[in-house]
């Protein structure tokens, strides 16, 4: 989650989704205005805890719009345009595939196909692991508050990145930036390849609010 007071923005940052790009490119415009000397001593503090967050003095990356709801004054919350990135469900599972095998293969403990991956992400009875279950999550979780309600002003698309960080540029009266390409997958085949229908169907039924919430179908052509 990456917030400007100055520029009243809110960016809710789901993995796997160009975030980390949208981060780069907009890193710029958190420690600003009167706000900045408390920011950047809540972030330096964060990060010298182990776990980091421990302290609870700041967002996590990865925190759900709800928190901000929670957390901040009402005014302050209702103020800032929040925006977010989606990615298609199952091409998201294949960029988190060769993320965790490129990254931390030890959390893949042992298994080295697609199919074997999925398996033991939905598995049920294994230990919580950081780098299989922040992609497990719902998507939808991350925009909506305990009733189901959206409370996000607008939700981008992975599929369009560019276009519509353009678009939420021109909304928050920043220059249109280009994103930076940070870690571009190079390793990897389009993402409808690395399916049959068991594993499909597998990522259908666990993301299906997704699914519906979202719009996204397993082939879009």
């Amino acid at each position: 989650m990456l917030i400007s007071h100055t520029h009243n923005f809110l960016f809710v940052h789901i993995a796997k989704t160009g975030g980390t790009s949208v981060r780069a490119a907009l890193r710029r415009y958190r420690w600003s205005g009167r706000y900045a000397p408390a920011l950047f001593v809540a972030s330096m503090i964060s990060q010298m805890t182990r776990p980091r967050h421990r302290l609870g003095v700041k967002f996590p990356r990865h925190a759900k719009a709800i928190a901000a709801q929670e957390m901040l004054p009402a005014e302050v919350f209702d103020a800032l345009f929040k925006f977010v990135f989606v990615r298609n469900p199952w091409d998201l599972q294949v960029s988190s595939f060769h993320h965790i095998r490129r990254e931390k293969p030890a959390s893949l403990h042992g298994a080295e196909t697609f199919a074997e991956f999925l398996r033991l992400k939905f598995d049920d009875q294994r230990p919580y692991d950081f780098m299989l279950d922040i992609s497990r999550e719902l998507q939808s979780d991350y925009i909506v508050d305990l009733h189901g309600n959206t409370i996000v002003d607008r939700v981008g698309h992975y599929e369009t990145l560019q276009d519509d960080f353009h678009a939420i540029c021109d909304r928050i009266g920043l220059p249109r930036l280009d994103l930076p390409h940070r870690r571009r997958a190079v390793d990897r085949d389009d993402y409808r390849r690395y399916y049959d229908a068991e594993t499909a169907e597998l990522v259908a039924r666990h993301y299906a609010p997704d699914i519906e919430r979202l719009g996204y179908r397993f082939d879009p052509g």
